[in-house]
């Protein structure tokens, strides 16, 4: 028995498909306890996401935090929960299809944009089989990360990377690094924050909030925190703000060790003191809203801020599936898919000429043999 996994069913001519792998963090299949625990052994079990000695850190993770995290987590998500279920993965298929429709008519030829989440289900494996089986023998990796962080985007090329080493007939691959200053992005993102402008009266501060990482991931090469400021100093040249309307900070540190600062979390609480009670909160990092944005940011930074004195916070919804992310999202694909066969003007045409004038001249060949 072969060790790879064999093509099926293969002629030549067989139909093909450019495939967009879109991927997000992920969730979990629901806001209990069980899910919780299954989602969290698998992230917090990734080294990228975790960069402690396995044989410590095994010992905290199962010693520690599967037997009491489960429980808090399912806590916070039930209060994000929807009737469409979980709002990341909602949101994510409604990405996913959007982008489909947009990508059938930049498009010449087929192509097949399918949705996976780097932890969880939809699992990275099977939507890369199942762009297989649609004919992708091109297949174009996005993660839904604007910014590069080898917790996130690395990770996800690595379970690419480790699935495909599985197939014998392995497909062009091309992968999207990063597109933190890409214009289309920085041009949704400052429209969406003048959209909420036009609706709530203006805060004194726009704070920019990010996803941290420990600070010792800055010190060893990450360019994560470069790429943030970057993404918000762009955003507010867009916003034409001066340096006392916006600030970057930074959320969801976990454990004991430093995180980059400033934190959000005391930001908020320290803001009301500086004279500061009207603020607005946006987190260019998150392709969709997610726990982090919905709980942690929406309502809990909320608390900090108004407890500490704070009178109006408002919180800038993600992207999602605004159009104008969505057309960014598609130039991104379109610019990184040139060249290939189904982006070709004429391609329609001249492929199909081409498939029909093999299979007249097949059916010659036999008749001539008979």
């Amino acid at each position: 028995m072969s060790r790879f996994i064999n093509e099926q069913d293969y002629f030549h001519g067989k139909s093909e498909c450019t495939g967009i792998l879109l991927v997000n963090l992920g969730t979990p299949d629901a806001p209990d306890k069980a899910s919780l625990r299954r989602y969290l052994k698998e992230f917090l079990s990734d080294p990228r996401v975790v960069e402690i000695p396995r044989i410590i850190w095994n010992v905290i993770l199962h010693g520690i935090i599967l037997n009491t995290r489960p429980a808090k987590s399912a806590a916070k998500y039930k209060t994000v929960w929807t009737e469409n279920g979980s709002p990341l993965m909602h949101i994510s298929e409604q990405q996913q299809q959007a982008l489909q429709k947009e990508m059938e008519i930049r498009f010449e030829g087929p192509v097949k944009v399918a949705l996976a989440m780097r932890y969880g289900n939809p699992a990275i494996p099977d939507t890369l089989l199942k762009l297989k089986e649609a004919g992708a023998r091109r297949v174009l990796i996005l993660p839904l990360y604007p910014q590069y962080c080898a917790a996130t985007n690395a990770t996800t090329f690595d379970k690419v990377f480790d699935e495909l080493k599985r197939w014998r007939w392995m497909p062009e691959l091309r992968l999207v690094n990063h597109y933190h200053d890409h214009p289309g992005y920085i041009k949704a993102l400052a429209n969406s924050v003048l959209a909420h402008w036009e609706k709530q009266p203006r805060g004194q501060l726009l704070v920019m909030s990010f996803h941290g990482i420990p600070k010792r991931n800055l010190m060893l090469g990450d360019p994560y925190h470069c790429e943030c400021h970057k993404t918000a100093r762009l955003l507010a040249e867009e916003l034409n703000l001066k340096p006392n309307e916006w600030r970057v900070t930074f959320q969801s540190r976990f454990g004991k060790a430093e995180w980059l600062q400033p934190y959000t979390d005391k930001t908020m609480q320290a803001l009301p003191g500086e004279g500061i009670k009207n603020v607005d909160v946006v987190c260019p990092g998150f392709a969709a809203d997610c726990l982090e944005t919905l709980e942690e940011i929406r309502e809990e930074n909320r608390e900090y801020f108004q407890h500490a004195g704070g009178e109006n916070y408002h919180y800038i919804p993600a992207l999602n599936d605004n159009i104008e992310h969505i057309k960014a999202l598609a130039d991104i694909i379109q610019q990184h898919t040139q060249g290939w066969a189904e982006t070709t003007p004429g391609w329609s045409t001249t492929t199909q000429q081409r498939r029909a004038e093999k299979t007249l001249q097949r059916a010659t060949d036999k008749g001539a043999k008979q």
